[in-house]
């Protein structure tokens, strides 16, 4: 074998292995509180201009099955410029569960989504919060499946986002989606937070309250993972990340390449504050994707079957997640996702390291 070669099959194993580890976390399974057991819930919805979105996501809230008078819904609208604020207005009139807010007080060092959330966790009754974002559908048992994992040692519990994916474009951001969100899970299961995501997670107030809450954290523009990890430092609960489709939360994906890029480097800025471990696996990662760029200058049929064996990896990693989760993975969709993943990989460290600026609901962080 060429010094190519060898490189690519060690970078290659490191990959193997990291997700067969985080195929071991994945799989595990926790125990469920009983429908009479459920705690008190509130679901905190963050919207900024919004319109054409707040509707569908508040029709699925309405649906959302849970014990009599142990639900509350906060809808913020953020200073939303466009027709959000009247939306809300007009639907939740005779929905006494549902309440609608505007944060008027900028709480510490927070901004955005970090200081609407804030605010509503001022006024939130409900032992266990839930969030989720102006441009989700969720399952009518999301939830109940949620809140059901809430052992009294637990304090964080994590769920699945999937998005439409009607074109390539869609399908490929769909995959990308589960294949983060299983190393994810995996990682945390096993005692180690890489990501979280805000628009389908959950965590217990009084922990919450107990670390100060947003404002007692420095400002990130991901801030759903810094909570995370606090609530992991405090290292007196558990967090968890279960596989469950009735968990599961539906979102949009990006429309064009300008959101996409946006969004991939808000996600990149806040890997930067990924601890050593964190960067070690994404370092790995890095290296695998680094040597199909560089095939085409060392070709020979052995990269080649190395680059095969790495789509396959990558496959039978995700395409498990997809049937538990009792989604379609359509193969176009994959292939084109292959292409993608490898592209902003290399990509991003190039775009996140000359600067961290972030434009996000049309506003610069």
């Amino acid at each position: 074998m060429t010094i190519f070669e060898i490189i690519f099959l060690s970078a290659l194993s490191l990959y193997f292995i990291n997700l067969i580890v985080f195929t071991i976390g994945a799989s595990k399974k926790f125990p469920k509180l009983g429908y009479d057991q459920l705690p008190s819930a509130t679901i905190i919805v963050a919207a900024r201009n919004e319109e054409e979105n707040i509707l569908s996501c508040m029709e699925s809230l309405d649906k959302l099955e849970y014990p009599e008078n142990k639900l509350e819904i906060i809808l913020v609208n953020d200073h939303s410029t466009d027709n959000t604020e009247k939306i809300i207005q007009e639907f939740i009139h005779d929905k006494p569960k549902f309440k609608l807010y505007v944060p008027e007080k900028i709480l510490g060092n927070l901004k955005g989504k970090a200081n609407a959330l804030a605010n509503a966790l001022k006024i939130a009754k409900g032992e266990i919060i839930l969030t989720t974002d102006a441009d989700c559908v969720v399952n009518p048992k999301w939830a109940i499946t949620m809140a059901s994992y809430y052992q009294n040692d637990v304090a964080f519990v994590g769920g699945f986002t999937t998005q439409e994916d009607k074109n390539a474009f869609e399908g490929m951001q769909a995959i990308d989606f589960i294949f983060l969100l299983t190393v994810a899970s995996g990682a945390l299961n096993l005692g180690k937070p890489l990501a979280a995501i805000g628009n389908n997670m959950s965590y217990r107030k009084s922990v919450y309250d107990e670390i100060g809450g947003y404002e007692n954290l420095p400002f990130s523009i991901t801030e759903d993972f810094r909570l995370l990890r606090s609530i992991h430092e405090l290292k007196k609960y558990k967090c968890i990340y279960p596989v469950d489709h009735d968990a599961l939360v539906s979102s949009k994906a990006c429309p064009d390449i300008k959101s996409l890029y946006w969004q991939k480097k808000r996600w990149g800025v806040g890997g930067m504050e990924s601890d050593f471990i964190g960067y070690l696996i994404m370092v790995w990662g890095y290296i695998s994707k680094g040597m199909i760029l560089l095939t085409p200058l060392f070709f020979t049929l052995n990269a080649l079957y190395l680059i095969f064996f790495k789509i396959m990896i990558d496959f039978f990693f995700v395409k498990p997640i997809f049937n538990k989760l009792k989604l379609r993975m359509k193969l176009t969709h994959f292939l084109w996702f292959e292409v993608y993943y490898t592209i902003y990989v290399l990509a991003l460290p190039f775009i996140v390291l000359p600067n961290r600026k972030i434009k996000w609901k049309g506003r610069t962080f």
